[in-house]
């Protein structure tokens, strides 16, 4: 089991030493369920096509990661920074994703439903092209509406 600890909020921007912390990780078609990465600072990591089910990423920085494809069924995401990630077709399902930070990531094809999701922040996301729960999307739709 890896663990990343720093002591700090990953997504602390204040720190001068912030990239210092940084562990760019490249799991790339690799199987990593359970694993547990909470509080890591893992920004441009490479999770393509990674099985990271019932992982545990809380409170950590994914910002600008690759999840494509990915399986992150059952996963903790929650207060964690994935804002730039790209998600596209990645499995999400039963995910716990609240007060989590999903900013301007790409969402085409991946499968949301029954996240836990809806105190999330989805700012600039396509959350639309995704599949998700009825509930989830009328929030969705209510917070960070389609752009015209």
């Amino acid at each position: 089991m890896v663990m990343s600890h720093s002591g700090d909020d990953p997504r602390d921007n204040d720190s001068d030493d912030k990239d210092e912390n940084n562990q760019q990780l490249d799991w790339s078609f690799q199987n990593h369920a359970e694993v547990l990465l909470r509080k890591g600072r893992h920004s441009g990591s490479n999770f393509r096509r990674a099985i990271l089910d019932r992982a545990d990423l809380t409170e950590a920085d994914f910002t600008n990661s690759d999840f494509r494809r990915a399986s992150l069924v059952e996963a903790d995401l929650m207060k964690s920074a994935f804002d730039g990630a790209d998600f596209r077709g990645a499995d999400l399902r039963k995910a716990r994703c609240n007060l989590s930070n999903f900013r301007n990531c790409k969402l085409e094809g991946a499968d949301l439903r029954g996240i836990r999701g809806k105190y999330a922040i989805w700012q600039g996301s396509d959350w639309w092209n995704a599949k998700l729960d009825e509930g989830l999307e009328k929030a969705l739709k209510k917070k960070f509406p389609k752009p015209d």
